[in-house]
């Protein structure tokens, strides 16, 4: 296809932080993928660049933060040209792409839901995206229906499901002043523990817990937005053991 407008519009939910939502491609270099970096919203596109390099047709806008809370998210890309409108969740962003080209020239698939290896080295190092589509929509083709009525020709669908599955963790909210107090194992000598967060404060203990019979502590804590962990040991030289995230 070579289209001077273009119109792509779908709803996602997922809990992870990285997958390609959609991806095409041509031979004449021409590409566009949209895909979810640590939770953010990434479009990268490019109507055409010419191999003396004075004309590079790259452009990448990100949007968004947080995108992996498995709630539903909106997207509709608008393309006229140049011109392009990018809406997540209602709140748009307008831009004009680099380079002098206006047609996209997709002559290979287009994928959703991941990318096919192509053999260059940016193919191979893309996660597919795991989570729930719908009312995936591309220039008027109603790509979900198309796909559940399998009236997409040619196409290679795999380990594909028409539901959302939805996850079997379930979470636990605390405000300022909540905690959660569980049963240790004190004939245990391995202690170990995980778990995943989000808090919009830089403050806060996340884990606290006593050794047993007097040996110190463990205290896991965010301080000013980086993770720290503490453990204080009573019985030997070097007591106290400090480590923090590097970001």
């Amino acid at each position: 296809m070579k289209t001077l407008k273009d119109v792509i519009s779908l709803k996602f939910k997922t809990s992870e932080s990285e997958g390609v939502i959609f991806h095409g491609e041509g031979q004449q270099g021409d590409y566009i993928t949209l895909e979810l970096k640590k939770a953010k919203l990434v479009l990268n596109l490019n109507l055409g660049s010419n191999q003396l390099g004075s004309i590079f047709g790259h452009t990448s806008v990100t949007t968004g933060s947080l995108l992996d809370d498995h709630h539903w998210h909106s997207i509709i890309i608008e393309r006229h040209g140049r011109n392009i409108n990018l809406t997540l969740d209602r709140h748009m962003q307008h831009f004009r792409t680099n380079g002098e080209f206006d047609y996209l020239d997709l002559d290979y698939e287009i994928t959703f839901g991941g990318m096919p290896f192509s053999g260059k080295p940016s193919s191979n190092s893309k996660k597919n995206f795991k989570g729930c589509m719908e009312s995936i929509n591309y220039n008027g083709n109603n790509i979900t229906d198309l796909a559940k009525r399998k009236k997409l020709e040619p196409s290679n669908v795999g380990n594909l499901s028409f539901y959302c599955v939805e996850p079997h963790t379930v979470p636990v909210f605390f405000n300022a002043t909540s905690y959660l107090e569980v049963p240790g194992r004190p004939s245990q000598d391995l202690f170990s523990v995980s778990f995943l967060f989000r808090t919009w404060n830089p403050n806060g203990l996340l884990l606290f817990s006593n050794f047993a019979d007097d040996l110190g502590n463990v205290e896991i804590d965010i301080n000013e937005g980086k993770v720290s962990v503490h453990i204080n040991v009573t019985q030997v030289k070097k007591n106290r053991i400090d480590i923090s995230s590097a970001v």
